[in-house]
């Protein structure tokens, strides 16, 4: 007799909606290892925005998850657009070049709104309009990107802590500081349970299903160099330390097949003034994400991107790895009053650097070649545009021209001081690279067939995500197939 029905590895919103799926499913015995203590807990989901990307027909059917948006917000079920499956396969396909795993991916776009649904009905998350990260604001109405509308309210802190909340009142139990080794087998090759390293020492513990859902290797400097490649290794990680890639060497060490793009990764602008790895009191308020109000320059005194090319929810997860590249990691966000009100509220965790000239604002910062910078500057006023159709609300067209890289949108000259620059480098919030698996969540192994017993869920799932990521997408794969999983592994016998 196994000592639990379902053991998950892993303690964030993919493990514990597989734990809770699990115990829905009929599992009397779950068990969640949690290699953090109690007070680190929740792995990468604490850190994060919250931003849930799910499609939908009707703005209306929001309605089930914020029923009080229309009071808080008023106009928001007017103002919010439909996301259709087509909207959501879209630019999925776009950001990922096509390279996305198309089975992975049906499943994810047509389980998203149903899953979230169910994570806020059964899983007891409550939700809310993301205004400050997909709204923008236009006299007294907000205008809304498509696709990411809602979130966690109080971000991945109330997604965490309202998923353990969720998780203890089922009676599942968690053990902290508890990180599992290895994988037990039995004769046939099946999963039977884990190995764990507790505060004891090594302990067997057996089970009838394995879920693994304990992060990527965003965290393993030595991993981030072999699969990602320099500068990788010098990346700010921004959320947990404690994701070094365990569940994937387990797995792989028993014959699972490598899927998806192993030298992908989810990167993003954060502030050059964080620390390597993400700071629990201010989670993800690290992310500058308003450089497409801006121009960013490195600190040769050059452009190297288009910051225009779309809003930031559809290139900061390759904008960010672009920074990394440039010369020290860093560079530097510069706006101008016209467009200053626009960022986002995650900056005001940094003092920005003020001047009252482009030349004296060049003179403050960590540059180089600060005649070049200089010079770079007045070249892109110089093909700029005014503000006469400038609008923040979708692409809008103003480009500059004759530049190397162009601005595509949003190109407003830097004329309208004060001036200001943040700094920001190259973060890492997961990678891409993971395990096959199948409709169920089984792990497919090298000889393509399914390995018996093992699940897998979360950031460890690969092929989904390639080149680039749609924000809020992350969280919601995390859900969709951690119910997948949850479910198969307490129907496994």
């Amino acid at each position: 007799m196994p000592d639990y029905d379902v053991i998950v590895v892993g303690a964030g919103n993919a493990a514990l909606a597989a734990a809770n799926s699990a115990h829905e499913t009929g599992a009397k015995k779950v068990l969640v290892l949690e290699k953090a203590n109690k007070n680190e807990r929740g792995g990468n989901t604490f850190f994060s925005g919250g931003l849930l990307r799910i499609a939908f027909d009707d703005p209306r059917e929001l309605e089930a998850m914020v029923p009080m948006a229309g009071d808080v917000i008023p106009g928001f079920f007017e103002d919010v657009l439909p996301y259709s499956k087509s909207d959501m396969w879209a630019d999925l396909l776009r950001v990922t070049h096509n390279k996305t795993d198309r089975e992975l991916s049906t499943i994810l776009i047509d389980n998203s709104f149903e899953t979230i649904k169910w994570a806020h009905e059964y899983g007891g998350i409550p939700m809310e309009p993301a205004s400050t990260l997909s709204g923008i604001k236009v006299g007294n109405r907000i205008k809304w990107q498509k696709g990411a509308i809602i979130r966690a309210e109080h971000e991945g802190i109330g997604l965490s802590t309202n998923w353990f909340k969720t998780t203890e009142k089922n009676s599942i139990e968690i053990r902290y500081e508890t990180g599992a080794d290895d994988l037990l087998r039995n004769k046939d090759g099946g999963v039977t349970g884990v190995v764990v390293k507790g505060p004891d020492g090594l302990e067997e513990i057996s089970s009838n299903a394995v879920v693994l859902a304990c992060g990527g290797f965003e965290a393993n400097a030595q991993w981030r160099s072999q699969y990602l490649a320099a500068p990788w290794d010098h990346a700010k990680v921004r959320g947990t330390a404690h994701n070094q890639g365990d569940g994937l060497r387990m797995a792989l060490a028993i014959g699972a097949l490598p899927w998806g793009q192993w030298s992908g990764k989810h990167s993003t602008p954060i502030s050059n003034e964080w620390p390597d790895f993400a700071d629990r009191g201010r989670t993800d308020k690290s992310n500058r994400l308003s450089y497409p109000y801006g121009v960013m320059i490195n600190r040769n005194g050059y452009r190297f991107c288009d910051e225009g090319e779309d809003v930031g929810l559809y290139t900061y997860a390759k904008y960010g790895g672009e920074i990394l590249k440039q010369p020290g990691s860093l560079a530097w966000q510069i706006f101008d009053q016209k467009t200053i009100h626009l960022l986002e509220p995650r900056y005001s965790t940094s003092e920005p650097i003020k001047a009252d000239t482009l030349e004296e604002l060049v003179e403050l910062l960590e540059i180089d070649d600060k005649p070049q910078a200089v010079k770079t500057l007045h070249e892109y006023n110089e093909n700029a545009c005014d503000d006469e159709h400038f609008d923040p609300t979708k692409k809008d067209g103003l480009s500059t021209t004759r530049l190397s890289p162009n601005k595509t949108n949003w190109a407003l000259r830097l004329d309208s001081p004060p001036f200001v620059a943040y700094s920001a480098t190259g973060g890492i919030t997961f990678t891409f690279g993971g395990l096959k698996v199948d409709e169920d969540a089984r792990v497919i192994g090298t000889d393509w067939r399914p390995i018996p017993g093992l699940f897998c869920c979360g950031e460890m799932v690969g092929g989904l995500f390639h080149f680039n990521y749609p924000g809020g997408t992350g969280l919601v794969s995390g859900a969709v197939f951690g119910r997948i999983a949850g479910r198969s592994a307490a129907q496994y016998r």
